[in-house]
């Protein structure tokens, strides 16, 4: 029974120490994580607050203009990108970069500098991977502690906003999300050329982005050729669609219909409402009469091969 309570006391000694060892932070650490497209943002900063100070102005205020400030408190605040992106219209290399900015009433410099570890005192330009001017912006209501975040995020842009007060800095970030995701999946294909899955996921990509639509139908095609399903053929119908030929997906669309209704595929329940909608669509683009021309020709065709 000595031995347990020696033990209990013990485990309360260690961790009350370890509690009065960590005291909260007049700044607190914080950061945040934005994907945009298949790229991901990670910013780790410090939150200053206000306190009743003036947050921007001359030497009497919490950052003065002109000055190189770290953009938080404490440690440095760090950007970290997945992937080559474009900060303020200037390509910058994927990695992570220290944040840094030159604050003034008109326009601020923002600045990504390679030094991750640097303060004010230990900043040097030399090591600035980009340099951007951003015009500030009024915030929408004041901000008691200082803030980074993301907004009007897309799947290629997005505004990395340091707001502060009064005032809120947007700076513009775009990735390469369509040739990002285009190389991705070209090498997916040649390192799994023979799969239907893989085969349609790029074939699918590249339609809804209307690129490489010949590619696309070729790849479509093999994926037929390798299983036949309605989702793969419904994929050539709309391909074919976007290409022009809509005489040539409209059967193609039916047969992905019929098929569906047979195919015991869970997933055809939402699909199957889509490619109804999607044949109306089709169908209303043809020539009066080209519709049963098409079918008379797909029959000559099936009798042909019997």
């Amino acid at each position: 029974m000595k031995k347990y309570y020696l033990s209990f006391a013990l485990i309360v000694a260690i961790v009350a120490t370890s509690l009065a060892q960590r005291t909260p932070q007049p700044s607190p650490a914080a950061s945040i994580m934005q994907t945009v497209g298949v790229t991901d943002f990670t910013v780790t900063y410090s939150r200053p607050s206000a306190k009743g100070r003036t947050v921007y102005g001359d030497s009497t205020a919490i950052v003065s203009y002109g000055r190189t400030w770290r953009t938080g408190a404490n440690a440095a605040t760090t950007l970290q990108a997945s992937t080559d992106f474009m900060f303020g219209g200037k390509k910058v290399p994927a990695g992570t970069y220290s944040l840094f900015s030159i604050p003034q009433g008109g326009q601020w410099t923002v600045i990504l500098n390679k030094d991750t570890k640097a303060s004010e005192a230990s900043y040097k330009e030399s090591g600035d991977e980009v340099r951007v001017m951003v015009m500030p912006a009024s915030a929408s209501e004041f901000m008691e502690s200082f803030t980074i975040g993301f907004s009007d995020v897309t799947d290629s842009t997005a505004h990395l906003n340091i707001g502060w007060g009064p005032v809120n800095v947007p700076v513009p970030i775009e990735v390469m999300t369509t040739d990002i995701t285009m190389a991705a999946m070209d090498k997916a294909v040649m390192e799994k050329p023979e799969d239907p899955n893989t085969l349609q996921n790029a074939a699918g990509y590249m339609l809804s982005k209307g690129k490489n639509l010949s590619q696309a139908l070729a790849m479509a095609d093999k994926a037929i050729g390798l299983k036949e399903t309605f989702r793969n053929v419904w994929l050539k119908a709309q391909i074919l669609a976007k290409m022009g030929k809509v005489a040539e997906a409209v059967p193609l669309a039916q047969k992905a219909l019929a098929m569906g209704k047979t195919s015991g595929d869970s997933a055809f329940s939402f699909m199957g409402p889509q490619i109804e909608s999607g044949l109306k669509r089709m169908q209303a683009m043809l020539p009066a009469g080209a519709e049963a021309a098409s079918g008379v020709m797909n029959k000559m065709k099936k009798g042909r091969k019997n």
